[in-house]
């Protein structure tokens, strides 16, 4: 089942303890420990990194804390390169980073009680690591890297479930100890595992096919590689510098344990005096909130009994209504019955005339006496409305009083309670300002000592930074000088690239130009013709025959995209000019000139009546008779444009001075120059998009 941690917000005393470990990391003498240990962290801040980068830190604490994962975001593992211990335990991280394996100077890793899953690959390169405690985690297998750490001497893999040893770890042959749950292991057996650190070692050697030796055999130049510099000749052997060694890690913690201890004194010392400050505040604000409580309680009580006193007499008003209301519903119940009364009388008596007239009669004498009882009844309840209003009017009156005696007596209390709050507030506001005199005498010897403080640390820090500057400045030199090679690179292999593409065109274009160099244009302009738009053929099928045939007649074809679009007729052409044609594409001056003759030639064809088209008929028989031999009819010209051109010149539509040599598609419309074409994305002519231009070059 997954766990999921919410992230925990710190409390204030965590947040000083962080503040104040930071503080003393950076105070000038301080040792090599960062100790961040206890502080309710979710993630390990930012300036932790930074100074075990800048300060040059060797033990990074941060065990009981809510961590996890080691590395948060915009940070690097190559902040901590320096660091040789790293304390981990009880947290609940549940991996660590890929490249762990970057903390080359480790040699204490202690992840105890986490929820660790599986160790990286990375961590092979640990090669000075000699103590790695992985115990109490979810750690179900060991990563065969392990069998690189060659000065690996303890290692602590209990409470998990590993069953199984990786066989590369006989390869460490520095390991003195092994600690395990020999119960659970499958590999090496549970007998071997319970024999102790050697046996297993013996059987994973032979298992490899390896011969076993002692760890104190290969300890020896593991311990003088890590301490060649202080030891290198000692006589005493590996042994007494790995207890001198031991001894004066002791010494460290124990003299930064007691400093810890003595900041700790001083700042519990403070938090007292701060503490009976604000008790004595806490006080003066209780007792004054007690009186005005006493006085707000006594207003409370004197307003909720006059309140009671008026909502009885308001439920005593409510009562009388009711009942006036109740009498006057129970009267015209009574009325109303007794009309059902007689009008059921009346039903029974309708079967003869007499009946009927004794009926009338009695009808009439019943109405007057209704009249007389409504007339009673009326006068009664004008009587009854008329005491009720007069009872309610001195009653009003009556509340009214009442109501104004209740303001005058809040009046007079409010006022007594303002008085007393002044005066109160007076006491208070000079209690307060000799309590803030004190206060302000604290609070400026303190800035006084904090400026001096800081001061110093920005003077030390100043001198530190210049250094650190220069080495950035040289680290992002050589970053960019690696990015702009690898960018050099990139594109040299694709200007490679593109040339090979081109000289491959070239070649191809060169062959075609050899074999077919004629036709080669030719055929590349009939394909342009084939892949017509959809629209622009659909357009070209609705002109009229009669202006189609006149513009293939006159070889001008290629104009047929240009009418189609602009939509033009016989019509329009009667009442177009030269200029006109031109705007619409046609440069040619002859042609212009031509087409708008031929076209109304056309019209003036049709507007003459058929009767007068029939030729006498001296001229029918003289058309019969056969003066010259038939002409063959033409044959079928091809679809392709005729294999020698002429080259019709047209003007740019867009400078009106250049010749057109641009070819747009897919409207395939020949309309501008070259240097006019370039900023431009739909056609002049018909405002379809541009999606490829083609430069046509005359032959000589």
């Amino acid at each position: 089942m997954p766990l999921f941690f919410r992230k925990r917000k710190p409390s204030e005393e965590a947040r000083k303890r962080l503040e104040y470990q930071m503080c003393l990391a950076k105070e000038a003498g301080a040792d090599d420990i960062l100790d961040i240990s206890k502080c309710e962290l979710s993630e390990i801040p930012f300036g932790a990194f930074a100074t075990c980068k800048v300060l040059q830190k060797k033990v990074l604490i941060v065990h009981t804390n809510h961590l996890t994962s080691l590395l948060p975001k915009s940070c690097s593992l190559l902040s901590l390169i320096t660091i040789k211990v790293l304390d981990l335990h009880d947290n609940q991280l549940t991996a660590l980073p890929e490249d762990i394996g970057q903390l080359t100077a480790l040699q204490v890793l202690n992840l105890e009680r986490n929820q660790l899953t599986h160790l990286p690959r990375s961590i092979g390169n640990l090669t000075q690591l000699q103590t790695l405690n992985v115990k109490d985690n979810k750690l179900k297998e060991l990563p065969d890297t392990l069998g690189e750490l060659r000065s690996l001497r303890t290692l602590d893999i209990r409470d998990n479930e590993i069953q199984r040893l990786p066989q590369m770890l006989a390869h460490v042959r520095t390991l003195e100890t092994l600690s395990l749950d020999a119960a659970s292991m499958v590999f090496p057996p549970p007998e071997v595992c319970g024999a102790g650190t050697e046996t297993i070692q013996q059987f994973l050697c032979k298992e490899s096919g390896l011969d076993y030796y002692p760890p104190s055999q290969y300890l020896l130049p593991v311990l003088e590689q890590d301490g060649a510099q202080n030891s290198q000749d000692s006589p005493d052997g590996p042994a007494d510098r790995f207890s001198k060694e031991e001894v004066e890690w002791q010494n460290r913690f124990s003299d930064y344990e007691k400093r810890k201890e003595q900041k700790m004194l001083e700042k519990l010392e403070f938090e007292r005096r701060l503490e009976l400050g604000q008790r004595e505040h806490a006080q003066l604000l209780q007792q004054s909130h007690s009186q005005k409580d006493e006085i707000l309680q006594s207003v409370r009580e004197e307003q909720s009994r006059l309140d009671q006193g008026l909502s009885e007499h308001r439920r005593y008003l409510d009562a009388e209504r009711q009942r006036l209301q109740e009498q006057l519903k129970q009267t015209e119940q009574n009325i109303s019955n007794r009309i059902q009364k007689l009008l059921q009388n009346n039903q029974r008596q309708k079967k003869s005339s007499e009946i009927l007239k004794s009926l009338e009669n009695e009808r009439i004498r019943m109405e007057q006496l209704m009249s007389i009882t409504q007339e009673e009844t009326e006068s009664l309840r004008r009587r009854e409305i008329a005491s009720a209003m007069q009872q309610m009017l001195t009653e009003s009156c009556k509340n009214r009083f009442l109501q104004m005696t209740y303001e005058s007596q809040r009046q007079n209390l409010v006022q007594q309670a303002c008085s007393s709050m002044a005066e109160m507030d007076e006491r208070f506001q000079q209690i307060l300002s000799w309590q803030q005199m004190d206060q302000n005498k604290a609070i400026s010897q303190i800035l006084q000592e904090s400026a001096m403080q800081k001061a110093a640390f920005e003077a030390l820090q100043v001198k530190k930074d210049l250094m650190h500057r220069q080495i950035r400045n040289q680290e992002m030199i050589s970053e960019q000088r690696w990015a702009l090679s690898s960018l050099l690179q990139q594109l040299l292999k694709e200007k490679t690239q593109r040339e090979e593409e081109l000289r491959a065109i070239l070649t191809e274009l060169e062959a075609k130009s050899e074999t077919k160099q004629e036709n080669y244009w030719l055929i590349q302009y009939q394909r342009l013709l084939n892949q017509k738009p959809l629209s622009l053929k659909l357009q070209e099928e609705g002109m009229e025959r009669p202006l189609a045939a006149l513009l293939v007649e006159l070889s001008a074809e290629h104009y047929l995209p240009i009418f189609a679009h602009h939509r033009i007729s016989l019509d329009m052409l009667s009442r177009m000019s030269p200029g006109d044609l031109a705007k619409v594409g046609v440069s040619e001056a002859g042609l212009q000139h031509e087409i708008l003759r031929r076209a109304r030639e056309l019209l003036d064809a049709a507007r003459i009546p058929p009767e007068l088209l029939k030729p006498p008929p001296d001229e029918v028989l003289g058309a019969l008779e056969p003066t010259a031999p038939e002409e063959l009819p033409e044959p079928a010209r091809p679809s392709a444009p005729p294999a020698e051109l002429e080259v019709q010149t047209s003007e740019c539509v867009v400078c009106l001075e250049r010749e057109a040599q641009m070819i747009f598609l897919n409207c395939g419309h020949v309309c501008c120059c070259p240097q006019c074409c370039q900023p431009l994305r739909t056609c002049p002519l018909c405002r379809q998009e541009i999606a490829q231009r083609l430069r046509i070059y005359h032959s000589s």
